[in-house]
């Protein structure tokens, strides 16, 4: 397995001025977090103190809460071009061009969008950008075909929002399967979850039913997406459109709360928020890897 920058992306990284850098205070630990009611219905409208946060299960003092957020989203797409998607691959590129179209359209002016594609080798195809012509043209004359390295392309999308400012999220669109990576599950999410990232994948099913598809990977993905609070789909070619809405949806009514962890050790630290309503549940990451303070 190797990973592949294209001309076009190193063009844009090399031909062009590097953003400017922010620092910021290692041990700020920031969370995303969307609040639903029982009928699975986006709540925004919650005050500081009716959130508790617990890191290794002590409480946190929170010292950045705000609703609605609109701190800079950093979108990498990661698109499964492997042989199994070549029926439905038009249709897909459409559904993920018209995502991009409404992610620029809306929200903060800095919010934008990466492109990995992955089969047998994971490509990068486009860094960083605003253009949604430019992220369509990648994909619309590719050809599906090969194996499906799943695991490779979030270990490199990984590494590649790690630097970003603002929110990190993933979306990722496959059939569930994984054939050819080099690096392993464990090693996707650890590169994830260093990297704050929030992953939506999404399964495209071309049958309801089990006979056929891959489960053991759909569950995979789906425990990625419960680890760094992200939310797992399965949809009909046909339901692309709608799947997309709904992470924006999601992506809009985030609370972002951060707080100074009172240990500031190295390793991972398991994360939980609560609410003091019942009938709402918050959805956040697991944990998160603590590093050497500085």
């Amino acid at each position: 397995m190797k990973f592949i920058l294209t001309f076009a992306a190193a063009a844009m990284i090399f031909g062009q001025s590097q953003p400017a850098r922010f620092t910021a205070d290692v041990r700020l630990v920031r969370l995303l977090v969307n609040v639903k009611n029982a009928k699975g219905e986006l709540v925004g409208s919650l005050e500081k103190d009716q959130f508790t946060v617990f890191d290794d299960n002590v409480r946190q003092e929170i010292k950045v809460f705000e609703r609605y957020t609109t701190t800079p989203l950093s979108v990498a797409a990661l698109v499964d071009t492997s042989g199994s998607t070549r029926i439905d691959w038009q249709t897909e590129v459409r559904s993920i061009t018209k995502f991009f179209k409404a992610l620029f359209a809306e929200g903060n002016e800095r919010d934008a969008a990466s492109l990995f594609t992955f089969n047998y080798d994971v490509t990068q195809q486009s860094d960083f950008t605003r253009s949604s012509k430019l992220l369509e043209d990648r994909l619309k004359y590719i050809k599906p075909e090969g194996g499906t390295s799943l695991y490779d392309a979030i270990y490199h999308a990984a590494r590649n929002l790690q630097s970003r400012e603002g929110r990190h999220v993933m979306v990722l669109v496959s059939d569930g399967g994984n054939t050819t990576s080099s690096k392993q599950y464990i090693e996707a999410r650890e590169a994830a979850q260093r990297a704050d990232a929030v992953i939506y994948p999404i399964i495209v099913v071309p049958i309801q039913n089990d006979a056929g598809r891959n489960l053991g990977g759909e569950h995979a993905l789906q425990q990625l997406a419960a680890d760094t609070g992200g939310r797992w789909f399965d949809a009909t070619i046909e339901e692309l459109d709608k799947t997309f809405a709904e992470i924006l949806r999601d992506l809009r009514a985030q609370y972002m709360i951060a707080y100074y962890p009172t240990d500031a050790r190295k390793g991972f630290h398991q994360v939980r928020v609560e609410l003091n309503r019942p009938d709402l549940r918050a959805t956040t990451r697991t944990g998160y890897y603590g590093e050497d303070p500085r």
